[in-house]
């Protein structure tokens, strides 16, 4: 049943995700994530989009496992599981996948509504001559 739940679970919030990503995409008018930064150049998308970035923000808790969406593991309340079971370098890779995951997440977070790369304000650069 735990299984199930998890599945689910993971369905759902992805597809709350995908949804997400495509608002952005409406606003950008292309998928390409380059194309999607390069739009953020006179506003960042977290502006217009405010409820969707909520939604996303929500939603990336939740398929990260984070805090009040991680009822199908539970570790912080139960004594079972891998955060018994195994320890040293297994226990390391189960937290590194997890950290990974969460490291991708707000780097997806930053590229679709915080402009990538872009600097927070536009700055006028002058060349000289010579």
């Amino acid at each position: 049943m735990g299984g199930l739940r998890s599945a689910a679970q993971v369905i759902s919030y992805e597809l709350v995700l995908g949804f997400s990503y495509l608002c952005v995409a409406l606003l950008a008018h292309s998928l390409d994530l380059v194309s999607i930064i390069y739009a953020q150049e006179s506003v960042w998308f977290i502006l217009p989009l405010f409820p969707v970035a909520g939604i996303y923000l929500i939603a990336m808790l939740a398929e990260t496992n984070r805090t009040p969406f991680d009822l199908p593991e539970a570790e912080a309340e139960l004594v079972a599981g891998y955060n018994v079971e195994y320890s040293g370098l297994l226990f390391a890779f189960f937290f590194l996948g997890e950290y990974a995951s969460m490291l991708f997440m707000s780097a997806g977070f930053s590229v679709l509504f915080l402009g990538g790369w872009l600097p927070i304000f536009l700055f006028n650069f002058v060349v000289l001559p010579g």
